[in-house]
């Protein structure tokens, strides 16, 4: 699998861009990514194996422990899992948070499932031009695609695409499911026999909500783009009910980055997804 994340970076106090690519996939390196809000874009490193609460906090660990235990056997109910191979002919096309999964499907997990993904890309992000400046198109070996052009070229069956948390606090939700609809009438428009899945906007820490963005507005954004998914014929996975708590927040166990952004995934956080996955596709 090829695939090379972009880390876009934009301060209140600067207004340089800087570019960089994620260089090899392995599971000790750190991931950098943005979240827009609707004045600015925030990026903070990550560490993705840093899944834990403070030390001082352990009732708070031993309750969310209890939220992860339940989670998981949410997502692993009598439900028969499809093979990883039935993902082979798949993309997942997504921001930072997909960018973890594709280093931790080097396991095998997803078969040999593509990958386009980017970090500040969104639905909105995605219908720029290719040559607009600033874009934050994904890369495959060493050459930018559109997410529509990239679908098309790697002549993939199945598109997973998980978008909106770059998308909410800049463009509001009613535009945001307006972009969705556009970008996957073009994808539908180069690639017709494609099936497209819908994943919806996973939680973020209860500690790291934004005014612009946070679990409520995550979980506004997520009932209009199953309905609006529902009515254009994709199939809806909502992966973000296996990663929240009894309170609608990320499980700090399923969290990669507790002290900068609150939104990313461990190791333990991408196995869930995956089991979702294998256990909903069909």
């Amino acid at each position: 699998m090829k695939r090379i994340g972009i880390l876009f970076i934009i301060t209140a106090l600067a207004t340089t861009i800087i570019f960089s690519g994620c260089g090899e996939n392995n599971s000790d390196k750190s991931e950098s990514s943005t979240v827009e809000s609707s004045k600015a874009k925030i990026s903070q490193p990550v560490s993705k194996d840093n899944v834990s609460s403070k030390d001082n906090e352990s009732s708070k660990n031993d309750e969310s422990s209890k939220d992860a235990s339940k989670a998981s056997e949410k997502s692993t109910e009598s439900k028969t899992e499809v093979e990883s191979s039935w993902f082979d002919d798949a993309v997942f096309v997504g921001d930072s948070v997909t960018l973890k999964l594709s280093y931790y499907a080097d396991n095998g997990s997803l078969g040999k499932a593509e990958f386009l993904c980017a970090g500040s890309l969104g639905y909105g992000a995605a219908l720029q031009d290719i040559d607009a400046d600033g874009n934050v198109h994904p890369t495959y070996e060493g050459e930018k695609y559109t997410v529509d052009d990239g679908v098309q070229m790697l002549g993939s069956k199945r598109v997973f695409i998980m978008f909106g948390m770059n998308d909410i606090g800049l463009y509001g939700i009613d535009d945001t499911i307006e972009n969705m609809k556009t970008l996957t009438s073009k994808i539908k428009e180069k690639s017709p026999d494609v099936e497209i899945y819908i994943q919806s906007v996973t939680p973020m820490l209860e500690n790291m909500q934004l005014k612009d963005l946070n679990n409520k507005s995550i979980d506004e954004f997520n009932i209009k783009l199953k309905a609006e998914a529902e009515k254009l014929g994709y199939k809806y996975l909502d992966v973000a009910s296996v990663m929240k708590d009894e309170k609608g927040n990320l499980i700090p166990e399923y969290c990669s980055d507790p002290e900068a952004m609150g939104i990313h995934f461990s190791d333990d956080g991408c196995k869930v997804w995956v089991e979702y996955l294998k256990q909903n596709v069909e």
